[in-house]
């Protein structure tokens, strides 16, 4: 994730510095070894330092001098790398190499010591995605089949649809390679997310050629005319997605840009793929729909249209009840600014716990300042132990001497803490890597350390680099999801020539949008912000189109008829579709929820599949009701509406 924050931010420039000045970096691992005594810990870290991509091993012998009586020494130094025969060591290992990496040092440890940190967590996250990927896609596929056989009248129609979208997705995934690197996370997300958001396109050809193919004899003429009415919707529903992911593009934390740049990437290929290979296909194989033909395996939706046209009253005063709660209690969650806590049931979960039981919570955090005046880093060490939730400093004035001139040493023991123009200083402290308390604790060093050095330092670390991109990813928030609504609404008016109509299918998702995004403030629970801003921005894009399906219905029916018979009639031809298209976005969504141990990826699958259900409850409960009640409003502020008018 650090590699997604702009160049500008603090923590980049810092690591920059860092990078050019010393060989070390800051630590991102933590090792727990159980039962050893002093010396055999010694030894562990010898075996440590010793393997290829680790370095930095920090431990008790780099904070005290272990020759004296370790009860001699201050305690909560001592507790802080060694207690109960228990040492915790700290180190760093080497960018890009975390999997080949955490492996050996698992070989080393065996099953019953523990690992932590931050790379363990990147070598988690790249082995799973594509084994992950691969079985949210094992479990998906068939539940997608089910629904298409369900929703259509032949056994090998789905596989057309699949293929159509499915050979989209193997081309967005092999073009990749130009981007030159991708994000695991998008490895893990955009596959699917493109399947499920793009499969529409393919279900209104088809349809459409069904539809044709009961009234044209000529197999070509009757997909010349699906190709032609299908266009728009297929283009609307496109462009939508198209623009909305185009949003993700612009935000400044550059995890948004990757996945962006996927999905859009995608959609244009889906949409090329729907229709130029998709009919292609079909005009090959049409001979085999034919022969597969079934009945409808479910019942017809005739008069559900009145049932629900009953819900408009109730469904008008709940969500004008609920949305001034959910839009204020989705902006007051808190958020996970990193990966997220791995889940319990992995070995990387379960470690964590381990360490923490034993040590609790640690996090480092490295200064570097300008070189030169040792009595000035002398009392800045002073001031910076005396903190709190500061549980050690590591110097040279205070781990060897400031009396002695560094160039009397030998540079094995002065390069970690000085290089030609900076001094470096580790903390160790008991925060979390997030959260309000890790946060307020940078200020405070922050603080300290400019009090004696003003804008003349730099400060790194895990907890530093997730302070920058909570204050990059907010900034974000806020632009991307103006962009969306902005490009969103523009595509709607083009496609209905109104300024009602834009208003009132916005109003629909965006509130389903907001009550989804508000669950985690009620529950009290902590939202993965990449995930939170993906969401915010995928369901909206994705899920206008099932407005758009029905709005484009209504506005039909409604030349021909009242607007309550219209909007009847248009619920009873329309449910089935919104639904099919409803349950595989959220199929989708949910699996990715189940199937992933990334929480990023995790969460962006409860809140899709959820927020895919919340969408189409509103689609078909709520703005029914708001084209009734607006019904006149439309008229007059839709480009030649042609209304019916009842003599």
């Amino acid at each position: 994730m650090v590699d997604y924050l702009p160049e500008d931010a603090p923590s980049t420039e810092a690591m920059d510095v860092m990078v050019q000045e010393f060989d070390g970096a800051v630590p991102n691992t933590r090792v727990m070894i159980n039962n050893v005594s002093i010396q055999e810990a010694l030894a562990y870290k010898e075996q440590l330092a010793a393997i290829d991509g680790v370095s930095e091993v920090t431990w008790l012998d780099d904070a005290i001098d272990i020759k004296t009586p370790i009860e001699m020494a201050d305690e909560d130094t001592v507790e802080s790398y060694y207690k109960d025969s228990n040492a915790l060591f700290s180190f760093s290992i080497r960018e890009g190499d975390e999997v080949a990496v955490t492996d050996k040092i698992y070989d080393l440890i065996g099953e019953d010591n523990a690992m932590a940190g931050e790379a363990l967590n990147t070598a988690t996250q790249q082995t799973m995605a594509f084994t992950e990927t691969m079985y949210a896609a094992a479990l998906l596929i068939p539940i997608i089949i089910i629904i298409l056989v369900i929703s259509t009248s032949s056994w090998v129609e789905p596989l057309f649809f699949l293929t159509a979208i499915g050979v989209s997705v193997l081309i967005n995934l092999g073009t990749n390679i130009f981007l030159g690197e991708i994000s695991f996370v998008t490895q893990s997300v955009a596959p699917i997310l493109q399947l499920a958001v793009s499969l529409d396109y393919a279900i209104f050809l088809l349809h459409s050629f069904s539809d044709y193919r009961k009234k044209v004899s000529d197999p070509k003429e009757a997909m010349r005319l699906a190709m032609k009415r299908s266009f728009p919707a297929i283009v609307a529903s496109a462009s939508t997605t198209f623009f909305g992911f185009m949003a993700l593009t612009f935000m400044n934390f550059e995890i948004g840009s990757d996945l962006g740049v996927n999905l859009v990437k995608g959609i244009v290929l889906s949409f090329i793929s729907v229709m130029v290979f998709l009919p292609a296909l079909t005009l090959m194989f049409y001979k085999w729909i034919d022969k597969t033909q079934h009945k409808p395996l479910l019942p017809s939706f005739k008069n559900i249209g009145s049932k629900v046209i009953k819900l408009k009253i109730p469904s008008l005063i709940l969500v004008f009840l609920l949305l001034v709660p959910a839009f204020l209690a989705q902006s007051q969650t808190s958020f996970i600014y990193g990966i997220g806590e791995q889940p319990e049931t992995t070995r990387a979960g379960s470690d964590v716990v381990k360490i923490e039981d034993e040590f609790g919570k640690s996090t480092s955090m490295v200064l570097l300042v300008p070189k030169g005046d040792v009595a000035k880093e002398e009392e800045l060490v002073q001031d910076l132990e005396k903190m709190e939730h500061v549980t050690s400093v590591l110097s040279y004035v205070n781990t060897v001497s400031p009396a002695i001139p560094p160039e009397y040493l030998d540079e094995s023991v002065t390069e970690q803490f000085y290089s030609e123009n900076y001094s470096r200083i580790i903390l160790q402290t008991n925060t979390g890597t997030e959260g309000d308390i890790a946060f307020d604790l940078i200020e405070d060093v922050e603080a300290t350390t400019g009090n004696y050095y003003g804008k003349e330092f730099y400060a790194l670390g895990e907890s530093v680099t997730l302070y920058d991109m909570k204050n990059v990813v907010q900034k974000d928030n806020t632009l991307v999801n103006l962009l969306t609504v902005i490009t969103v609404a523009l595509v709607l008016l083009v496609t209905f020539k109104s300024i009602s109509f834009p208003i009132i299918l916005l109003l629909t998702i965006q509130s389903a949008v907001w009550i989804n995004l508000s669950v985690p403030y009620f529950t009290s629970s902590s939202l993965v912000f990449v995930g939170y801003l993906i969401v915010s921005t995928v369901q909206l894009a994705a899920t206008v189109d099932y407005a758009i399906l029905l709005t484009e219905a209504y506005k039909e029916n409604r030349k021909e008829m009242p607007a309550l018979a219209a909007i009847k009639k248009t619920i009873d031809e329309k449910i089935f579709s919104i639904a099919i298209s409803a349950s595989i976005l959220s199929s989708v969504g949910f699996i990715l929820w189940i199937t992933s141990s990334n929480p990023v990826v995790s969460s962006i699958g409860l809140l899709l599949g959820r927020g895919a259900l919340l969408a189409f409850i509103m689609v078909v409960l709520f703005l029914p009701a708001m084209l009734l009640v607006f019904d006149k409003i439309i008229e007059k502020t839709t480009l030649k509406a042609n209304f019916y008018k009842e003599k």
